[in-house]
């Protein structure tokens, strides 16, 4: 009798927790909603609407002033395609981009596996590391141009030597470079650093009772660890790379830089809608810039999920 009446009210008793939980969830969403409405509001007024009124201007001729906006269809990408400047603005970009990355990623491991190592003092180490990353970018660039300074700069004093760092097409991307990676490594060093704290230290052990050296437990204890982490530094800094903008106009003055080298995508995007007063164009630009780092992004979440995949 027990078993044939449990058979019967089990579907009802099913149909009525699902109910339930269907009500509480609802309730829950109701009750949360009012606490993200006033984010949700803010990232719609200053986030989606600019990015849909960007696209919507990318098919008009509209200037600065807002006036007298014409439709011209895909006029303007097929202008951009066809466009020098846009092409060798956005090389630009892509140089600096594979100079910089690999420098960053294996600079701040190395600082983290010094930081993570060393014994005394290692509080001020990792504060000596970290601390440029907290200057403004201004700060950063202004500081870089004087020790670029030719004559009087600190870098040309300590080499020893007379090189025109920001006048010339050879040095100047470089100068950009070396400017980069002191101000930007430590963000990366930072995560670097977090990494190998959470490493478990019995791994170590075993290794080391096993007859590992140094260089064998960094090699297949240590990288593969980081490797998750060390995709992350690799796609945060492509994606910050692309758009390298404060420091390439602070220290060439505002400037494209020695002829127009050091030019990079976003400058000419800015140089187009705010110099040129064609904002219609600069948005068709903007719009396939934001094409490139959302395929960069993508891409990085395709490789994670294959990694994971592959390790399940």
């Amino acid at each position: 009798m027990t078993t044939s009446a449990e058979t019967v009210f089990a579907p009802t008793r099913a149909r009525t927790a699902a109910a339930s939980a269907t009500l509480r969830r609802k309730q829950g969403f109701q009750h949360g909603g009012w606490f993200v409405a006033p984010f949700l509001a803010l990232f719609a007024l200053f986030v989606i609407w600019p990015l849909l009124r960007g696209v919507y201007l990318s098919f008009t001729d509209a200037d600065i002033t807002g006036d007298g906006e014409r439709f011209l269809g895909l006029d303007n990408y097929r202008e951009a395609f066809k466009d020098p400047l846009m092409w060798d603005s956005l090389g630009h970009s892509a140089y600096f981009t594979l100079l910089v990355v690999p420098c960053v990623t294996v600079l701040a491991f190395l600082l983290a596996m010094l930081a993570h190592h060393i014994e005394r003092g290692r509080w001020l180490w990792r504060l000596c590391f970290f601390a440029p990353f907290l200057l403004p970018s201004t700060v950063a660039g202004n500081l870089w141009q004087w020790l670029f300074n030719p004559g009087t700069g600190m870098v040309d004093h300590v080499l020893g030597s007379d090189t025109p760092w920001l006048t010339d097409t050879s040095y100047a991307m470089l100068a950009l470079v070396i400017e980069t990676l002191w101000w930007t490594v430590g963000f990366s060093f930072l995560l670097y650093l977090a990494a190998l704290q959470a490493i478990p230290g019995h791994l170590y052990e075993a290794a080391e009772l096993d007859g590992a050296n140094a260089w064998h437990r960094m090699v297949h204890i240590t990288l593969p660890m980081l490797r998750n982490i060390t995709g992350l530094v690799v796609a945060l800094q492509i994606l910050a790379s692309l758009q390298v903008f404060d420091q390439a106009v602070v220290m060439m003055d505002f400037g494209p830089g020695p002829e127009q080298s050091t030019r990079t995508f976003v400058q000419y995007t800015l140089e187009e809608g705010f110099t040129s007063y064609r904002v219609g164009y600069a948005s068709a630009i903007s719009v396939l810039f934001f094409v490139i780092i959302a395929s960069v992004a993508l891409a990085r979440m395709w490789l994670l999920r294959k990694r994971e995949e592959g390790v399940r």
